[in-house]
C-alpha cells in the first residue's frame, strides 16, 4: 500500500475518535477501538489480522501495567480511607505556613499523591485548600486553584505511578525506574516555576475577584479572613475531613463533563461551630503520617533504586527482583493494608479496595485500549512512513513530539486520552528520532497537557470545589496548565542533552 492511503486513513481514524468523543459524547473506550478497527481495515492488516491485532495490543499493555495501575489505585484509596490527606495538608500548613502552601501542596500531589485517583484526590485536597486560601489571605483562591490544577495534571503524566506515566512508559518500551527518576527530575522545577510565574501575574493584576471568584464565597473569605489570619492550625485530624462516602457527582450548567462535590464534616459540624464526636474518633485512630506513607516510599525507593542500580552497571538478583515495579507495588500495598488494619479494622480496609477495584476499572480499559491504537498504528506501516520524513536530523525533534500531544489533547480534551494516542502513534517513530525513549514520554506528557479546558471534568471540578468562575478557571487551569507545558518542554531540552 502506498503512503498516502495510510496517512490518510490514520488521520481519519484519529480525526473520526475525536468527533465521536467530543461531538457525540462516545465513551473514549468505544471510541477508540472503532477507531482502531478503521485503521486497521483500511491498512493492510485488511480483515485477518485487525482484531488480533487490537486484541494483542490490549493484551501487551494491560501485561506491562495492567497490575501497577491496580495496585497504586488500591494504596490510594486506603490512603485516603485513613485520612491520610487531611493530615498532610494540615502538616505542611505548620512545616511551610500558609504562604509556602502552594509550593509545598503542590510538590507533595504532583509527586507522591499520584497512586491516589484524581477526581478523588481533587475532591479530598480541595476543601483543604479552600482553608487555606482564606490563611494565605490577599489571592490565595487563585494561588491555590493553580497550584492544584499544575499539581495534577502534571503528576498523572510525568511522575510513577500516575495512570499517564505508566501507560507512556509502557507504549514507548521505558523502564518506570527510568520514567520516576526522570519525571521526577522534570516535574519539580516545572511545578516551582510555573506557580511562582503565576503568582507573579496575579499580582500583576490578572486576577480579579470580583468577576474570577464565585460571588458567595468571595464574600464569606472576606467575612473570614481576620479570624483566618489569627487562627492557629490545628492539630492533624482535628479540622474539615471529607468522607468517601459523602462525595456525589452532579451534571454542571455549563458542560456536560461531570463535576464532583463534596460534603464538608469539620470538628463542629459543617461550619465548625459544634462538637463531632465521630471525627473525633478519626483522629484518635489515624497513624502517625510517616508511618502512612512509609510503604508508599519503599515501593518507589525500590523502583528508583532499581534503576539506579542497572545505570551504574550493578547487577543483583535480589535488588532486581525487589525493584521490579510489580513487586515493589506489590510490597507497598501489602504494607499500606497491614497499616490500614492496624488503625481502622479489616473492615473499612476491604470497604476501600472495594472502592479501589471499581475506579481502576475504566483506567485499565482505558490504558489498554490506548495500547490497541498503538498496535494498529505501528502494524499499519505508519511508523515506517514517518521514518521516511523525520529521522534524527529533524529539527527539536523533541518539540515536534510535543506538538502533536498538544494539538491531541486540544480537540480530545482530555490529558490521559491525548498522551495515550500520541505514545501510540510515536511509539513507531521513535527508533527513527534518535533518541531516548524516556524523552519521548516526558515530551508526550507535557504536551497534552497544554490548553486544559472546559471539555475537562478536572477543569468544572476545579470550578465548583475552589469557588471560582469559569473565567477565574480558565486562568487558573486553563492557562496555569498551558505555562507549566511549556516550562516542562523548554527544561526538558537541556536535560535530553544529557542523553548525549
Amino acid at each position: 500500500m502506498s503512503d498516502v492511503p495510510v496517512l490518510v486513513n490514520t488521520a481519519v481514524a484519529i480525526i473520526a475518535t475525536v468527533v465521536l468523543i467530543v461531538r457525540f459524547h462516545v465513551n473514549p473506550v468505544i471510541s477508540l477501538v472503532l477507531g482502531s478497527l478503521y485503521l486497521g481495515l483500511t491498512t493492510e492488516l485488511g480483515l485477518d489480522k485487525t482484531v488480533q491485532t487490537i486484541t494483542k495490543g490490549f493484551g501487551d499493555i494491560m501485561a506491562e501495567v495492567g497490575l501497577l495501575i491496580a495496585f497504586g489505585v488500591l494504596m490510594g484509596a486506603i490512603l485516603q480511607e485513613m485520612g491520610t490527606i487531611e493530615e498532610l495538608v494540615h502538616r505542611l500548613i505548620r512545616l511551610f505556613g500558609p504562604k509556602r502552601l502552594p509550593y509545598s501542596l503542590a510538590l507533595t500531589i504532583g509527586t507522591l499523591l499520584q497512586s491516589i485517583y484524581l477526581d478523588v484526590l481533587l475532591v479530598i485536597s480541595a476543601p483543604l485548600a479552600r482553608s487555606a486560601a482564606r490563611r494565605i489571605g490577599h489571592l490565595g483562591t487563585p494561588r491555590m486553584a493553580v497550584a492544584m490544577a499544575i499539581a495534577l495534571e502534571c503528576g498523572i503524566v510525568l511522575v510513577v505511578p500516575g495512570v499517564g506515566a505508566l501507560a507512556l512508559a509502557a507504549l514507548l518500551h521505558v523502564p518506570l525506574g527510568t520514567m520516576l527518576l526522570w519525571g521526577l527530575v522534570l516535574i519539580v522545577p516545572t511545578i516551582i516555576i510555573s506557580v511562582a510565574i503565576m503568582t507573579f501575574l496575579f499580582h500583576k493584576g490578572f486576577w480579579n475577584p470580583a468577576s474570577d471568584e464565585l460571588a458567595v464565597t468571595h464574600e464569606a473569605d472576606l467575612a473570614a479572613g481576620d479570624e483566618a489570619r489569627t487562627e492557629q492550625t490545628a492539630e492533624p485530624g482535628q479540622q474539615t475531613t471529607v468522607a468517601r462516602s459523602q462525595v456525589t457527582r452532579h451534571g454542571t450548567d455549563s458542560s456536560s463533563a461531570g463535576a464532583t462535590t463534596a460534603t464538608l464534616v469539620g470538628p463542629d459540624g459543617p461550619d465548625g461551630a459544634g462538637a463531632d464526636a465521630e471525627g473525633a474518633e478519626t483522629a484518635v485512630g489515624r497513624p502517625h503520617l510517616l508511618l502512612s506513607f512509609a510503604p508508599l516510599l519503599l515501593a518507589l525507593l525500590l523502583i528508583a533504586a532499581g534503576a539506579v542500580a542497572e545505570a551504574a552497571g550493578w547487577h543483583n538478583r535480589v535488588l532486581a527482583f525487589l525493584a521490579d515495579p510489580v513487586v515493589a507495588l506489590l510490597v507497598g500495598l501489602i504494607g499500606t493494608v497491614v497499616v490500614g488494619r492496624m488503625h481502622m479494622g479489616r473492615k473499612r480496609v476491604d470497604d476501600a479496595i472495594a472502592r479501589g477495584f471499581k475506579d481502576s476499572g475504566q483506567i485499565l480499559i482505558l490504558t489498554a485500549v490506548g495500547g490497541s491504537l498503538a498496535a494498529v498504528v505501528a502494524a499499519g506501516g505508519l511508523g515506517d512512513i514517518l521514518r521516511g520524513y523525520f529521522g534524527a536530523h529533524t529539527f527539536a525533534p523533541l518539540l515536534l513530539v510535543w506538538l502533536i500531544a498538544a494539538v491531541l489533547h486540544i480537540a480530545v480534551g482530555s490529558v490521559t486520552i491525548s498522551a495515550i494516542t500520541a505514545a501510540g502513534i510515536l511509539a513507531p517513530l521513535a527508533p527513527g528520532l534518535g533518541i531516548d525513549p524516556v524523552l519521548i514520554a516526558l515530551a508526550a506528557g507535557t504536551g497534552s497537557l497544554f490548553a486544559v479546558h472546559v471539555t475537562s471534568n478536572t477543569f468544572w471540578l476545579l470550578q465548583s470545589l475552589m469557588g471560582q468562575t469559569t473565567r477565574g478557571t480558565l486562568k487558573t487551569c486553563t492557562v496555569g496548565v498551558s505555562l507549566a507545558s511549556v516550562v516542562a518542554i523548554v527544561l526538558l531540552q537541556p536535560i535530553s542533552l544529557l542523553f548525549f
